[in-house]
């Protein structure tokens, strides 16, 4: 072995090694058991983070480790190249707009720039080692996974789950599209409560409002029936000011009377609140916001701004004509698109929606279905489900995503869907093959498209090729598991459970295996949009080696957010040199070992390989739940102390003088030295998967059947000996107090000290006296004495 490790060699060298022979490669043909894992294919948006190597990599060491457990594993990789956030990524790198372009040019710089990123991330994730079967990678855009979305899509319109309504609809003015409610991200924002006075009758009644610009949408007045101060105003009429027309007053019990002055208004639309109480009380409809963010030509004094601008006029004529009372400042809690982040605005809208209130009480059954890590990570998906307002508005009126499989009859109006044999489908380019029910064969296509989680939630049923020649779906679904941040619960997680509960009747995946963020500084996490990465991914990996990133990725636990900086990245180096120096120390001894001699290992050598199998098991526990971060530092453990510290030290003279131990304890100390070595390679695979590669690629492989480690299994013994196990305890205790003895003396480590004096249990002494020449070596003492 090399004196020095170089990771820049070594991780080339291995990662050509792992392609050229095809190690981490899914066996269709296999009888073995299958583990699947649904991993989210990353969005097309811009560069990766620090925060996506984290989530990713931990990901990624369940696949290692269920590899190593027998399990035919079913790794895929996707990319999730449509919709908005792609689009938004080709208008900033492109300095244009979208609707300024031809929509089929537009498309071309879409297709161009996700195909520079994609290769940009797959190289990413080849560097960092992923164990991935590249052969499975789909993308989003693709003509297979278009197919299956729209099949999944026409089911859902068949089966009545998926309509379209002109309705309000939650509405982004700088994207100029329909969104979902699960886009939406609150921020408390500073506004003003502008406190207006409408007449009833000679008297003024004072409301309070953030949105004065929407006087002129006012369909009502709403005060709260327990509210005394309003009693005598209930039933009556209201003029709203400036513009002089009459509404009513009318109660309900959701008015906070806490709140402003205690009175509402109702305007189509300020919130969700007036939405429902325009369906519920058969509220009238008007017109004031329009889908580019400006106020309508026919409103009066401020048809054509802006709503700010608008806000801003309104507010300057009501003092003017002393209708204003007063503004007070406040905080207050708003919508925004999480995508751009700005406010959201509800206008009336003919979009497609899957229907997913009335089975709200299906979704929350599913979750119990699911096995949850970390378990609490369920609540946040319950409480979602729990809330849920609104039905899932799944048209975009953007231009690079999946097209609607539909066009309209322009005589009737009837929706026609795409036959499965025409699938993927675009309408605007395609005609349907046969004319409406009504005879007429002039159509109208549907222009928008889907949004991008109507596709990246049916990714289950896209690893399992669902309807294709090559469908596996019997064999893959459920998957076996699912892995994700916790801030797309309410989005990626739910969105599939729908999916495939609506398509198959069954949960998607049997676990689902949550995890935090990365957190640049106290509660700010890392992001593509901050810019707050230190180093750029590549940088990281190319300057410190990407198993010293796979180690630090492993150190929390399960769903907890974590801090970064480089700074963090001195543990991982000083393991990698370590493990490297630990393996040159037993290879350097281990040259001459006979694996097939026939051994009686010496007390310290049974309670060392005891010590591994029992780290094994505990290990195998720990990620069996998925915890990445408890089983590496229960690993750690055995290795830094155990083995480390205190067995090479306890067997290094034993190794270099068999002349004075005997030639068969030195085969005793090779035989667990081996075992241990190798058993430490295997636990440490999973998690720095190339310098493991090396070491068993240097000398293990020619005594092991297996071409490379990543092809062995863990060994899981479940029983131990547990007198060798306390046996080693007590001889660890020995040797830590006679190094606190030197230490507190000022003598060296090596400073030959007169007697060591052991006391132990009875049954633990003829272990001891079995041991004495190596308790003397390690101790450097010229005698020892054993009592009980």
């Amino acid at each position: 072995m090399q004196k020095k490790y170089d990771f820049r060699q070594v991780e080339t060298e291995m990662q050509k090694f792992w392609k050229d022979n095809s190690i981490y490669s899914f066996d269709p043909e296999s009888q073995s058991e299958i583990f699947s894992i649904d991993t989210p294919p990353p969005t097309i948006s811009g560069s990766l983070h620090i925060g996506h190597i984290f989530s990713y990599t931990q990901a990624e060491m369940i696949a290692r480790f269920k590899r190593m457990q027998g399990y035919n594993v079913f790794y895929p990789f996707g990319f999730d190249d449509n919709g908005l956030p792609t689009e938004r990524l080709v208008e900033k790198e492109e300095g244009m707009v979208a609707k300024d372009l031809h929509r089929s040019e537009f498309i071309k710089k879409c297709i161009a720039t996700t195909t520079k990123y994609e290769k940009e991330f797959k190289g990413l994730w080849q560097s960092l080692g992923f164990s991935v079967d590249w052969s499975l990678q789909y993308e989003t855009i693709a003509p297979m996974v278009q197919r299956i979305s729209q099949k999944s899509f026409i089911n859902l319109f068949k089966d009545g789950k998926a309509y379209m309504k002109e309705s309000p609809v939650l509405w982004c003015t700088e994207c100029q599209t329909s969104i979902a409610q699960a886009e939406l991200e609150s921020i408390e924002k500073d506004t003003a409560f502008n406190y207006v006075k409408f007449k009833t009758g000679e008297e003024d009644l004072m409301v309070a409002t953030t949105r004065p610009e929407l006087l002129y949408g006012c369909v009502c007045l709403f005060v709260n029936p327990e509210d005394d101060r309003y009693r005598q105003y209930i039933g009556k009429r209201a003029t709203v000011p400036l513009y002089n027309y009459e509404i009513p007053i009318l109660t309900d019990s959701k008015v906070d009377i806490r709140k402003g002055t205690g009175a509402v208004m109702c305007a189509t639309f300020g919130d969700s609140t007036d939405v429902e109480w325009y369906k519920v009380y058969h509220l009238p409809y008007r017109k004031i916001i329009l889908p580019d963010g400006t106020i309508d030509e026919s409103v009066p004094l401020i048809g054509g701004l802006e709503v700010i601008a608008a806000r801003k006029q309104i507010i300057r004529l009501l003092s003017e004509i002393g209708l204003l009372s007063e503004t007070k400042s406040i905080t207050h809690t708003v919508a925004v698109h999480e995508r751009c982040g700005k406010e959201i605005e509800i206008i009336p809208s003919k979009q497609w929606y899957i229907d997913i209130l009335t089975n709200k009480e299906l979704f929350l059954k599913a979750a119990d279905k699911i096995n949850w890590y970390p378990e609490n990570m369920k609540s946040r998906y319950v409480s979602w489900v729990e809330n849920l307002k609104w039905d899932w508005c799944i048209s975009r009126q953007r231009y690079f995503g999946v097209p609607f499989p539909i066009w309209y009859c322009k005589n009737c109006g009837k929706v026609i869907i795409a036959s499965e044999d025409m699938l993927p489908v675009n309408p605007l380019e395609t005609k349907p093959g046969e004319p409406c029910s009504c005879g007429c064969n002039e159509y109208l296509p549907e222009s928008s498209v889907f949004d991008t989680w109507v596709t990246s939630s049916v990714t289950p049923q896209i690893n399992a090729k669902w309807g294709e020649e090559n469908d596996i779906t019997g064999r893959l679904l459920p998957m076996s598991l699912r892995t994700q941040a916790h801030e797309i619960i309410r989005t990626w997680a739910f969105y599939t459970i729908v999916k495939s509960l609506y398509h198959t009747g069954q949960i998607p995946w049997k676990d689902i295996m949550v995890s935090g963020f990365v957190l640049a500084k106290k509660g700010e996490k890392f992001s593509k949009s901050k810019g707050n990465s230190e180093l750029s991914t590549k940088e990281l990996i190319e300057n410190h080696s990407a198993d010293v990133i796979r180690y630090w990725a492993a150190n929390s636990k399960l769903g907890t957010d974590t801090f970064f900086s480089i700074d963090e990245l001195g543990i991982a180096k000083r393991f990698i040199t370590k493990l490297w120096n630990a393996s040159k120390f037993a290879l350097a001894h281990l040259q001459d070992i006979d694996i097939h001699a026939d051994i009686q290992l010496m007390p310290v050598d049974r309670w060392i390989m005891e010590r591994c199998k029992q780290t094994t098991i505990d290990a195998l526990n720990l990620l069996e739940q998925y915890e990445i971060g408890s089983a590496r530092h229960t690993i750690d453990d055995f290795f830094w102390k155990d083995l480390c510290d205190y067995y090479l030290e306890i067997v290094k003279e034993r190794l270099y003088q068999p002349e004075i131990h005997g030639h068969m304890q030195r085969q005793s100390a090779q035989y667990a030295l081996y075992y241990c070595m190798l058993n430490a390679l295997k636990l440490y695979a999973v998690y720095v998967p190339h310098i493991t590669e090396r070491i068993y690629q240097n000398f293990f492989r020619q005594h092991e059947k297996s071409i490379s480690l990543h092809r062995l299994c863990w060994e899981t013994e479940e029983t131990f000996d547990d007198e060798i196990i306390l046996f080693g305890e007590k001889l660890k205790d020995v040797i830590s107090q006679t190094r606190k003895y030197k230490a507190e003396n000022a003598l060296s480590m090596k400073t030959e000290i007169e007697k060591v004096v052991i006391t132990t249990d009875e049954k633990l002494v003829e272990l001891f006296q079995q041991t004495i020449k190596d308790i003397k070596a390690c101790c450097h003492a010229k005698t020892i004495e054993i009592g009980s």
